[in-house]
């Protein structure tokens, strides 16, 4: 798999899993510090690595590890091997792809969630065709020409302009 493609997809399953390691350079400067004596003994098991330093992290990063063990600590043993997994791939990443994935981040989270739902979908939509389709996809992309990319990039734009939107219902 090309580093670019790998790049794409560990952007949408950042997307999709929004993991505290992508989360957490979001945090406000000025975060309140978590006391290690507010955490659960379950968390203190999962965070005992931190035990004796845990007062010298930054709050975010307190923050971060909070909610992240928390989190953990509701995962099925499924949802924790598939985490186990993308931690994994995240740590094999160079620092340059790292710091791409983020900023495909923060982009992602800069869109309305309408658009969030687009990607979202789109991914969906990419990821049930099968492994032939994907890569004729990939290289009618790359066939392109930068400016024919962009001219396609625009046309979609302006599709999903036109296109009438469905109305959410009313709850009624």
């Amino acid at each position: 798999m090309s580093g670019r493609c790998y790049a794409l997809i560990m952007t949408a399953l950042l997307a999709l899993g929004a993991p505290s390691f992508a989360a957490a350079a979001d945090e406000p400067a000025n975060a309140a510090p978590v006391p290690w004596s507010s955490l659960s003994s379950e968390q203190h098991d999962l965070l005992k690595q931190f035990s004796g330093t845990w007062e010298q992290l930054p709050p975010e990063r307190q923050q971060a590890l909070s909610r992240g063990s928390q989190r953990w600590l509701t995962m099925t043993p499924e949802q924790r091997a598939q985490a186990k997994g993308r931690f994994a791939r995240w740590q094999e990443l160079t620092p340059e792809q790292r710091k791409v994935i983020r900023q495909r981040w923060h982009q992602f989270q800069s869109l309305s969630p309408e658009e969030q739902q687009r990607v979202r979908d789109n991914f969906e939509r990419f990821r049930d065709l099968t492994p032939e389709q994907r890569q004729r996809l990939r290289e009618r992309w790359q066939r392109l020409t930068p400016e024919q990319r962009r001219e396609l990039r625009e046309t979609l734009r302006q599709h999903r302009q036109q296109a009438p939107r469905p109305e959410k219902p009313t709850g009624r």
